[in-house]
Formats: C-alpha cells, structure tokens, sequence
C-alpha cells in the first residue's frame, strides 16, 4: 500500500512493459472474436510527468524522455512507433502544461474495440478513485477495488470472452513478490486456459530471477518466454538495473516480434550498456 507508481512513471521499464504489452493487444486484435483483459495492479491509469512526483525522480526522462527526444525521422520498430503514436495523442488529448503518460490501463482502453473489455484491479483507494473517474464514461472497463493476486481466482475465466490477457505488474514491495507472481500465473492458467498471461519482474541481480524462472520449470509449467532488458550487467542488488516479462502461452512466433521491439529499444536506453535476451525458458 505504500507503493506510489507516480514516482517512477515513464521509466525505462514502463516503456518496456507498456510496448510490449500493446503488442500482445495487438495480437489478440488480429481475430475479430472479443477479448478481455485482466489488469491486476492497474495503477491511477494517467499520471502527470510535469508534476511533483515524477520531477522529484525524474526517472521518465531516461525513459519515455528518451524517445520523444530521438530525432525526427528515427528508426523504430513497428510496436515502437505504434506505442509511441498512443503516448503522443495522450499528451495532445490533455490540458495545456500537463505532460501525461499513460499507464496500462489507459493503454489497453484505447485498443479495446466495442465487444471487448477490461477488469482493473487497484487496492489502493485513491489510486482506485483515479481510476474510477477516468474510466467513469466507459463501458468498456470495469475498476474493482479488490487485491489483483485474489481477482484472479474471482474473476476468471471471464464471463464475456474466451480469449484474453491476464497483465501482472505488481510492485516488488515484499521479499515473497516473486513466490506470489510465480503462483498467481500458474493460477491464472488454471484458471483461464487459453488467455495469455504475462508477468513484470525487476532484474536487479540473477539469483531471484534465475530462482523464479527455475520454480515455474519444476512446477511443470510449459510455454514460457522470457523478455529481459538490461541497462547495465545486473550486478547492483541495490538498484533496478533491468525489466523482464514473463509471458505463458504468448503468441505465435511472439518471440521474433519481442527481439525487435527490444533491439529498437536499447539504441535509445541506457548509456551504451543495453542488452536484450528473448529466451523461450519453458518451449511448448
């Protein structure tokens, strides 16, 4: 409950989820069949990069900072620029002196099309008044102030769809954050067969990591992509120095799209040290 997404909004793993995220819409966009997708730490949706907190970080600007300010005509990855279109019509969208950065939830919303929907979980009650009242006109999306871990037992399989998108992004906040990640995806593949469930985790050194992964594997879990993004070797313990997504039954051939959005990404993050892996951790 202390966990204040504005302070870190727009940083380099933001723009690294939230890329990869609208590319997993993407995917499900490509058959006319409605989706769902479930939002279990959705956040306040919008956040403010000109406001108090996220100046007093400043940590968007190494991230979403980065490519507003590559030079016009830069080369992206198709995902990229897609990503980037949305950020910008966000921005345009809002008032005058408020730079406004998406968050998932606001993401997803823009790509929902009229049969499909989205559940968002936020337990924190301003952050879920926020976003009750940016969604309050859209029928599209439901906000539950509920723990997003226990959402996933509650509200699914969901009733509207049969394809779907279960999207984790906890806060890393308790020393058992990657235990409860690795328990809520095999229970949201328990529970929702043919969705795709993707996970966020940090990389800040790889002994938590590499212990997650391997939990997964002898769990018997089966169709596993990894998508890792380092700024710097991951040897800091102290400091976030990396991004990873953990995506169970990802699209087809998912894997070439994900090295192309990585590769684009690390010629405008970090200084000179950023690497990507795309690894299948568990194949089909």
């Amino acid at each position: 409950m202390n966990y204040r997404h504005s302070y870190h909004a727009g940083n380099f793993a933001d723009v690294m989820k939230h890329v990869v995220l609208m590319a997993l819409i993407g995917a499900l966009r490509r058959k006319p069949s409605p989706f769902c997708v479930l939002d279990t730490h959705a956040g306040i949706g919008l956040y403010d990069l000109s406001g108090a907190q996220a100046q007093s970080t400043g940590e968007w600007r190494e991230g979403i900072g980065r490519l507003l300010d590559a030079p016009e005509g830069s080369h992206h990855a198709p995902d990229v620029e897609n990503w980037l279109e949305v950020i910008r019509a966000v921005m345009r969208d809002e008032q005058a002196g408020r730079l406004s950065y998406p968050g998932s939830p606001a993401l997803v919303a823009r790509l929902l099309r009229p049969g499909d929907s989205l559940i968002c979980c936020e337990l924190h009650p301003e952050d879920q008044q926020a976003l009750r009242h940016l969604f309050r006109h859209d029928r599209n999306v439901s906000v539950h102030g509920r723990d997003g871990y226990q959402a996933i037992t509650a509200l699914l399989p969901p009733k509207q769809a049969r394809r779907g998108l279960v999207f984790m992004d906890p806060p890393f906040e308790r020393p058992d954050e990657f235990p409860r990640l690795g328990t809520a995806i095999m229970t949201a593949r328990q529970r929702f067969p043919p969705g795709i469930v993707a996970g966020w985790y940090p990389i800040k050194h790889r002994a938590p990591v590499r212990a997650f992964i391997n939990g997964l594997k002898d769990a018997g879990q089966r169709k596993l992509l990894t998508l890792e993004l380092t700024l710097r070797p991951p040897l800091a313990p102290s400091r976030l120095n990396g991004s990873g997504i953990i995506i169970a039954n990802p699209p087809f051939r998912f894997e070439e799209e994900a090295r192309g959005i990585l590769a684009s990404l690390c010629r405008y993050l970090g200084d000179g040290e950023a690497d990507f892996h795309v690894e299948w951790a568990v194949p089909e």
